[in-house]
């Protein structure tokens, strides 16, 4: 294994507890069936996406209002409550961004898929956001993961050589695309399990 000198982490999910559920929780709809077609159907995954990659969540609002007349306040609420979704840092993990600082060996950066404008919001929130040597937001690159150019975008700015790097993120898809640009990666199921793995790659002592 080729010696490691950079450390990329996910935010969402890793670093930071953000989850939709926390604003459309149990009593927010009718039933559960029809908060499953909500986020099947409407609010989808792959909407949200693309804010991530930089389109104006007012023009995707207004557009699903016009579609879905009857779930508009359901759809304002997405982005009109989004503070309400990011909860709390995940601490555990946020120790483990702490020790890799400290150790002063590795060059930490952040990839995350987060609209620039909303992303704004924590980094006045949360001080670790500001601990890393460099990040690549998707909302102000205009791509995303698991799109190669996201990647490369970070790779190419910060100089890193993937062999001599480590990726983290939570999203098994964003994983499998950073091993095939080279990059070794950790699927992250918690922060138990990542001090375990760093461990055995002799990242943390």
């Amino acid at each position: 294994m080729s010696r490691i000198t950079t450390i990329i982490f996910d935010l969402g999910g890793v670093l930071v507890d953000w989850n939709p559920n926390y604003v459309y929780h149990d009593t927010y709809f009718g039933s559960p069936e029809e908060r499953k077609y909500f986020f099947e159907n409407i609010c989808t995954s792959d909407w949200n996406e693309e804010q991530d990659a930089g389109r104006s969540y007012v023009e995707a609002t207004q557009e699903l209002v016009e579609k879905f007349p009857e779930w508009e306040q359901q759809i304002r609420d997405y982005y009109g409550r989004w503070s309400d979704m990011l909860k709390a840092p995940i601490p555990a993990t946020v120790e483990v961004l702490r020790k890799l600082k400290e150790t002063r060996k590795y060059r930490i950066y952040a990839l995350t898929n987060w609209h620039a404008g909303l992303f704004d919001v924590a980094l006045a929130r949360y001080n670790f956001l500001h601990w890393f040597d460099g990040r690549v937001v998707s909302g102000e690159e205009k791509t995303r993961k698991p799109f190669p150019e996201f990647y490369q975008r970070l790779l190419t700015r910060y100089q890193v050589n993937p062999e001599e790097a480590i990726f983290i993120d939570d999203n098994l898809r964003n994983v499998k695309a950073a091993e095939e640009l080279g990059i070794r990666s950790i699927h992250f199921t918690g922060a138990a399990e990542l001090v375990k793995e760093l461990e055995r790659l002799h990242i943390l002592l």
